[in-house]
């Protein structure tokens, strides 16, 4: 009887379901096709995208930097000034040297200054905003990746202008010979694959490495920066240069004040300058400091070049170049350049393959082929051709190019990167390294005025190779000729460190290898500071060996946060070869973070003024500040065909209403049309079923 009366009903509804099954598989599939067809490649970005309106908040930045020894103090001043009538929050992105410590906050208002205390991260966000909704001024630090950052200033009134002044601290790179600090000014676009976007939190990490970009048409007078660097290396700095910036030089017998020459520029790309010794190159730097009660010490060790030249043996030379649409402009003629470069120094017995990525990967050939000249001209004529397009979607390519079909092979495999780092997953970039590295070694090459320095340092350190920078087409060659002569010498392996007296708490962990001209860095952490510290290896077959007696280390008030910072750099591997798990590795972070006074992915500093100033009931308006564009890069080949409606995904409490703006090409359409297809034919099979059992 029960069967006579709800067998119509729950058929009627089966029905009625399956309808709208097919319904929904239709839909997908046409709006997938829709995307297909009309949408070419592009880049995701935050809400927006780009902006053509001037901000309510200008933004003018001040960075002095001291250089003692081989180690830098910068000092990062920010003044927001509100144009508006409106009480303002502002929020800006801003980049840092990735090896960098922050570890001090201030905030000027009027005559008052208020000093920022380290807190985890949730802690430093609820205080924060807690102080906003009061009516307080406040200044919160929070890092979003190792060399990205951001702060955020709540309520500055009408006509009001607050600093907020960060410092930080971050090694020298030496490399043969030539010293060089990097002072990122600008943050570039960073693509976020689709199938990273997994849930809530995934949405706000997306939201947070990106910011809005301001249309050429106003973008003159934002974000001006001025720079001075006061050098003081330990000895008398010669070729004093700074390749992308005009400076005015002034000097004393052993040091020197660098100064932009035209005083302010626009935030527009990286600042980099560079020194040499005018006699040989110091083998050995030595630091020591005293902290909570600890001693750090930091030892800088070049080993010797080695003074017979042996026959490099045959190689694996694998190119992964990046040809997505943020490389457009003058990235891709550097990269270009500076890969037809290195396709000229390969000799008959070596072998190569070419891997192309945008948000699709290509390979040149299906595994490496002999380096015959008809190979190599038929690879020159592929990467001149190639040009910028699509999404930055590098975890295929680095698969690609880590399969190696003779791991027992005797051949040196060399896997070169030539990229600006234009995306979000670093940690699955690295992941992949950690699993699948075998006997290849990956090497970095930097394109562009705005690289992601974070991702080269990061992925050359897990690939056990090493990175270098081409900010513009005219030095991609001779920048490329310093790298690869530094991949034909003899390579030092098997480091190994020991101390006598008293251990030292080292980092790095796992020693890396080390390319000619290259020293070794190594931090370390003890209770006493005494003994003598020996570092051995192998250079090409000569065993080399080097001892500094860690009473003779120099005093320097830097070392003990550089060792924090490295030993976070530490966790963060760990973390990625799966040796410890997520939890335990947050919770080690937090606790150096909070220990050494430092910003970290689980600490942020955060200022509150106690003095209520926004008058009660007066509305708070949020604003993004918008960044520069990068030199170089094509404003209209990034945002000239943006989508006109948001790509749905859930936005997190934090950013109700706000959603990510996909520009063209950037939907999954691929997998929407398989989902169409799937669920009309699922639909369409129910529905016969549905009949047939009506029937029966």
């Amino acid at each position: 009887m029960r069967r006579t009366v709800y067998a119509p009903t729950l058929f009627r509804f089966l029905a009625t379901l399956l309808i709208l099954l097919f319904a929904a598989g239709f839909w997908s599939f046409a709006g997938a096709q829709e995307s297909a067809e009309e949408q070419p490649g592009g880049l995701m970005l935050r809400a927006k995208g780009s902006t053509t309106e001037l901000p309510a908040v200008r933004l003018g930045t001040d960075i002095k930097a001291e250089v003692s020894g081989q180690v830098a103090r910068v000092t990062v001043t920010q003044a927001f000034r509100n144009t508006s009538d409106e009480w303002m929050e502002a929020t800006y992105l801003y980049p840092l040297p990735e090896n960098g410590a922050v570890d001090t906050l201030k905030m000027v208002v009027g005559e008052r200054i208020i000093i920022g205390r380290i807190k985890p991260r949730e802690e430093a966000r609820e205080i924060y905003e807690e102080a906003m909704e009061k009516g307080q001024k406040a200044g919160l630090v929070e890092q979003h990746r190792p060399n990205l950052f951001r702060n955020s200033v709540a309520n500055i009134g009408p006509g009001e202008t607050v600093l907020v002044q960060i410092e930080f601290q971050a090694p020298v790179r030496q490399v043969e010979g030539r010293y060089e600090l990097r002072l990122p000014l600008v943050a570039g676009l960073r693509y976020v694959p689709p199938h990273t976007i997994t849930g809530t939190a995934a949405v706000k990490d997306a939201l947070d490495v990106n910011a809005p970009i301001a249309h050429p048409s106003i973008s003159k007078d934002l974000n001006p920066v001025s720079i001075s660097v006061a050098l003081a290396p330990g000895f008398a700095p010669t070729n004093i240069d700074s390749p992308y910036h005009d400076i005015a030089i002034s000097r004393t017998a052993q040091t020197a004040r660098v100064e932009l020459g035209r005083g302010e520029v626009p935030a527009n790309r990286d600042f980099v300058l560079r020194w040499e010794t005018e006699g040989s190159t110091p083998k050995v730097g030595l630091f020591r400091q005293s902290f909570d009660g600890e001693e750090y010490v930091m030892a800088t060790i070049t080993p010797p070049t080695p003074t017979t030249r042996e026959k490099m043996p045959p190689r694996e030379m694998i190119f992964v170049i990046d040809n997505s649409g943020s490389m457009a402009g003058e990235s891709m003629p550097a990269a270009r350049r500076s890969l037809v470069y290195a396709l000229s120094t390969l000799r008959p017995e070596d072998r190569f393959n070419i891997i192309r990525f945008d948000d699709s990967m290509t390979m040149l050939h299906s595994d490496a082929v002999q380096a015959t000249p008809r190979n190599v001209s038929h690879a020159r004529r592929y990467a001149e051709n190639l040009e910028a397009q699509g999404g930055t979607n590098m975890l295929p390519a680095l698969r690609a190019a880590l399969r190696d079909n003779d791991p027992q092979g005797k051949a040196i495999r060399q896997i070169i990167f030539l990229t600006d780092g234009g995306l979000s997953n670093e940690r699955e970039m690295m992941g992949e390294i950690s699993t699948s590295l075998g006997r290849s070694r990956v090497f970095m090459v930097g394109i562009g005025s705005a690289p992601n320095s974070h991702l080269m340092r990061r992925m050359a350190e897990a690939g056990r190779g090493t990175f270098t920078h081409v900010g513009r087409d005219g030095e991609a060659e001779s920048e490329m000729r310093r790298m690869l002569n530094r991949l034909s010498k003899p390579v030092v392996t098997q480091l190994a460190v020991s101390v006598s007296g008293n251990g030292l708490d080292l980092t790095p962990r796992v020693l890396p290898d080390l390319y000619a001209g290259e020293p070794l860095v190594l931090l370390g952490r003890t209770a006493k500071l005494s003994g003598r510290l020996t570092v051995t290896g192998l250079v090409g077959k000569q065993r080399w060996s080097n001892t500094l007696d860690l009473d003779e280390a120099q005093e320097s008030g830097s070392v003990a946060r550089l060792w924090a910072r490295r030993r976070i750099s530490d966790i963060e591997a760990q973390r990625w070869s799966y040796q410890i798990d997520g939890t335990e590795a947050d919770s080690q972070v937090e606790a150096l973070g909070m220990q050494f006074h430092i910003v970290t992915d689980r600490t942020s500093l955060v200022a509150v003024d106690e003095t209520p100033s926004r008058p009660e009931g007066q509305r708070l308006t949020r604003e993004e500040l918008p960044l520069l564009l990068p030199a170089g890069w094509d404003f209209d080949h990034l945002f000239g065909q943006q989508l006109s409606a948001s790509h749905a995904v859930p936005p997190s409490e934090a950013e109700e209403g706000e959603q990510l703006d996909l520009p063209r090409g950037s939907l999954p359409f691929r997998s929407a049309l398989f989902q169409g297809l799937l669920l009309m034919l699922l639909g369409l099979l129910a529905l016969l079923w549905s009949r047939r059992m009506r029937v029966a």
